[in-house]
């Protein structure tokens, strides 16, 4: 720094006006410290000036060079940020650093990574195998094959519209368009969500559009008279009380960040107006002080959760696109949604049924057939071999490569041999090839395999240490390195039984692909009453929380056990940790005392079992059940859960027992049969009353299902006549 640039900032850039510059910039972590914050401060106007004397700005003004400085803390703390996403502390930084750049005036701009564009990006490369001209830009919006799908509920596997509840409003609103879905998305979140009854009934009857002044029917009429979009409040507050559309944009803002005061503060310019900023308010534009309540508060409430339009168009054009594939290439689809959620071995499990739902066999891994991850093939979808523990992609590279060059493999032996040169491969990784069946269309039984595999590993590489050593013949070192091993003969013995062939399955693969222990029980946990476990964990899943289950209520499931480990607690009595599966997830059961002494006999790994408990949701862990009763679907059910035979016919009643009109619960399944519109009657009893209510809806499996959930198994009936 030469003499000039010294007097510069000792003259200019006082003590003062550094920390009047940096006030803002620096991180509250550095403010705390005055000499932190002085040393921070000063090494970023050093640094700024350094910059400018490299580029030749030996003269700059001071505010040229304080924006130096600013880019240089910014670059400072980026780089912080991404040190603390390294450590786990990327959220805390996020939010400090969003409050930073908004009061700064700066343009904050997020971006939105979805797999979901991996997935239909892999279904578009598989596609155009068989068909070359194939774009994803070229499908048609408007399919009808498509939206038929969506509207009978078959949206497993469809972005932003497989869980349980949009399945009933797709039931219910029957999307006929962009637009439909568009709505779907933007809807199904808190606060807009008691709109949904009401939007399902105006779009099937126009006639029910009602709208609180007529000067909003411009703006709500495209979507029923109700207030949907970010875009419908923006444009309210400047029809109908004046606001510019900067002001208009800062009341929204006020709403979805819930900042009380600004909110108050803007119901009375809403309403009576605010001459200092030229707003003329809701009764000088002739709309009642009343009315007017009326549609702030009803603002108020959606703005909390709402969605901008052009958010909500963005993903339902993302969903219609997945939903075409599912409907049109069902296989591609499912394979490339497969891939995506390798490392979720419950999601995996799920697609997989879903897969069974759409009539699509998952074929098993196989040395011959598979590749790295999930293709569609002849008859299904194979299973991709980087599911399979101690596999990696350069050994499953180099098994392709092989059955490319020098065709299928034609044995167990063929196999080891020609791969046994592969710096990957290793027993293990043979080991767990032959317990997952990647082995089994090569003939070999797994139990004959797993007998011989470190035989046949050793011989070879007993032969290539010969061959090293310059120990074979003269008419040996002529031959292939492999041509001198004799093979080594299958013992005789019986095949794995089932159970044990699943088993070794779910050891390398963490999943079961030739069935499940599960379903020859599914039919007594259905009798049961036991709910599945995937509808309790992707409840608890859901982005605005749990909307089905709660944290204490009695829940009954069913699965197989997995895993079972027991500690002494600190009143020295036993408490046990079991993890039980079902066809698509798995959860873990507390234990304590009273039940292992009842029922530990029958924690027992790979024992089907059905559980009685109550939920518990405790801090960011996923939900347990705290175990009241243990019981092995071996044996049947428990004497108490014997149903008793109904008659089966077309026709029935339904009948539901709630405790109160004012329960969470009553309100929740209200909600939920506007989605499942029917002809069949549904009689409700209110345990604190007595009174016998009416109505009548569809008789669905998925609307008694929830019932259940919600009522338990003995409050829901359903009577044949």
């Amino acid at each position: 720094m030469n003499e000039k640039q010294t007097a510069f900032v000792t003259k200019d850039l006082t003590l003062r006006a550094v920390k009047d510059s940096f006030v803002k910039l620096a991180p509250k972590t550095q403010l705390c410290n005055p000499v932190m914050f002085l040393v921070y401060a000063s090494a970023i106007l050093t640094t700024a000036l350094y910059v400018c004397s490299l580029f030749g700005i030996a003269d700059a003004r001071p505010g040229f060079i304080l924006a130096v400085a600013v880019i240089l803390w910014f670059t400072v703390l980026f780089a912080d940020f991404a040190e603390a996403i390294a450590e786990g502390r990327g959220k805390a930084q996020a939010d400090a650093l969003r409050a930073a750049i908004e009061e700064l005036g700066l343009l904050k701009m997020d971006f939105l990574g979805l797999r979901n564009l991996t997935v239909l990006d892999d279904a578009v490369k598989m596609v155009q195998k068989d068909h070359p001209d194939f774009r994803l830009a070229d499908i048609p919006m408007d399919d009808k094959a498509t939206f038929d799908m969506l509207t009978q509920g078959k949206t497993g596997g469809v972005f932003q519209m497989e869980s349980s509840g949009m399945t009933g409003v797709c039931l219910g609103l029957k999307p006929q368009n962009i637009e439909d879905i568009t709505a779907i998305i933007a809807l199904y979140r808190p606060g807009p969500m008691d709109s949904i009854p009401r939007f399902v009934a105006c779009k099937h009857d126009p006639k029910l559009v009602t709208y609180k002044h007529p000067s909003l029917e411009p703006i709500l009429s495209g979507t029923y008279g109700c207030i949907v979009y970010q875009e419908q409040v923006i444009k309210i507050f400047q029809e109908l009380a004046g606001y510019s559309l900067g002001q208009a944009d800062m009341v929204r803002r006020a709403m979805s960040k819930k900042k009380a005061k600004d909110v108050e503060r803007e119901r009375e310019a809403f309403l009576h107006g605010d001459p200092a900023r030229n707003i003329r308010g809701c009764v000088a534009s002739g709309i009642p002080e009343a009315t007017a309540q009326a549609i702030f508060d009803e603002i108020y409430d959606f703005a909390n959760y709402a969605f901008n339009k052009a958010h909500a168009v963005s993903y339902a054009v993302v969903a219609y696109q997945t939903a075409y594939f599912k409907c049109h290439f069902t296989r591609e689809y499912m394979a490339a949604l497969l891939t995506s959620v390798l490392d979720n071995s419950d999601k995996v499990a799920e697609y997989i049924a879903e897969c069974k739902d759409c009539g699509i066999a998952l074929l098993p891994p196989d040395v011959n057939r598979s590749y790295d991850r999930f293709t569609v093939e002849e008859g299904g979808i194979r299973f991709g071999l980087v599911a399979v523990k101690n596999i990696g992609r350069g050994f499953i590279q180099a098994v392709v490569r092989q059955r490319q060059q020098d065709g299928d493999f034609t044995s167990f032996q063929d196999f080891c041999q020609r791969m046994f040169d592969c710096t990957d491969m290793n027993k293990r990784a043979v080991e767990n090839l032959i317990r997952c069946g990647a082995f089994d269309s090569l003939g070999a039984k797994r139990s004959q395999l797993v007998a011989v595999y470190e035989r046949v590993l050793d011989g070879i590489a007993s032969s290539r240490r010969k061959n090293v050593e310059g120990q074979m013949d003269l008419f040996g070192m002529s031959a292939s390195s492999g041509s001198s091993v004799s093979s080594v003969p299958l013992p005789d013995i019986p095949e794995f039984t089932a159970v044990e062939r699943m088993s070794m399955e779910k050891d390398t693969t963490g999943l079961y692909l030739s069935g499940h222990p599960m379903e020859d029980y599914r039919p007594l946990a259905k009798r049961a009453g036991a709910v599945p476990i995937h509808a309790i964990m992707s409840d608890f899943e859901g982005q605005d929380g749990p909307k089905r289950f709660a944290d204490g209520q009695n829940v009954t499931v069913a699965g197989v056990i997995t895993a079972s480990r027991t500690r002494t607690t600190k009143n020295n009595t036993l408490m046990a940790y079991v993890t039980i599966e079902d066809e698509l997830a798995s959860m873990e059961l507390l234990c304590f005392s009273r039940v292992i002494d009842q029922c530990g006999s029958y924690m027992q790994v790979n024992t089907p079992v059905l559980v009685k408990g109550r939920l518990s949701v405790r801090d960011e862990k996923p939900p347990q059940i705290m175990c009241d009763s243990l019981y092995p679907l071996e044996s049947g059910l428990p004497p108490m859960e014997q149903p008793s035979r109904r008659p089966t016919q077309r026709e029935s009643t339904i009948y539901l027992r709630f405790p109160s009109a004012d329960s969470p619960a009553f309100r929740h399944i209200k909600l939920v049969m506007t989605m499942f519109e029917g002809s069949t009657p549904v009689k409700i009893r209110l345990a604190d009353t007595g009174k016998l209510l009416g109505t009548h809806c569809l008789n669905h499996p998925a609307l008694l299902q929830e019932c259940r959930e919600w009522l338990g198994e003995e409050n829901v009936v359903v009577k044949e006549k």
